[in-house]
C-alpha cells in the first residue's frame, strides 16, 4: 500500500487484502478504505460488504514500473544490456503492450539506451520473423 491512504484502510488484516495485495502492487495501484473510493476506482466486497477499494495506476506509471521491474530481473541498467538482450526486452514490452501507450515508443528508447529508430527496428523485425 502506498501513499497516505495507508492510515485510512481499517481491513488491512482481512483476507481479501491479503490475497489481492501482491497482484496490486506488481500493477503499481494503491489500497484504499472503500470510503475513500473515486469513480474509476475498483471496489472489492467480501460477503457482501465493501472490504477496500483499488486505484489503478496511470498507463504512463504502469510502464515505468515495467521497465523498472526489467532492470531487477537482469540486474542492470537496460541501457547496459547487449543488442540480443535489448531485442528481448522489445518483444516482452510488445507483449505487454508497452508500445500502446502514449510516447511508448520513447520512453523504452530512453530506457534501452537507443533511439526511437532502433526500436522500430526491433519491432520490424521481430514482426518479419513472425511473417506479419
Amino acid at each position: 500500500m502506498t501513499g497516505s491512504a495507508d492510515q485510512h484502510l481499517d481491513a488491512v488484516d482481512h483476507p481479501l487484502v491479503a490475497a489481492v495485495k501482491p497482484l496490486v502492487d506488481a500493477m503499481g495501484a494503491e489500497l484504499l478504505g472503500p470510503e475513500l473510493a473515486q469513480a474509476d476506482d475498483v471496489v472489492l466486497a467480501w460477503e457482501g460488504e465493501d472490504v477496500v477499494a483499488v486505484r489503478l495506476p496511470q498507463l504512463s506509471d504502469s510502464l515505468d514500473r515495467i521497465l523498472a521491474a526489467m532492470e531487477r530481473r537482469h540486474g542492470m541498467p537496460l541501457a547496459e544490456l547487449d543488442r540480443r538482450t535489448k531485442q528481448s526486452v522489445v518483444r516482452a514490452l510488445e507483449a505487454r503492450g508497452a508500445f500502446s501507450v502514449r510516447h511508448g515508443v520513447e520512453t523504452v528508447a530512453g530506457a534501452l539506451g537507443v533511439s526511437r529508430f532502433t526500436v522500430y527496428n526491433y519491432l520490424n523485425r521481430e514482426n518479419a520473423a513472425k511473417g506479419e
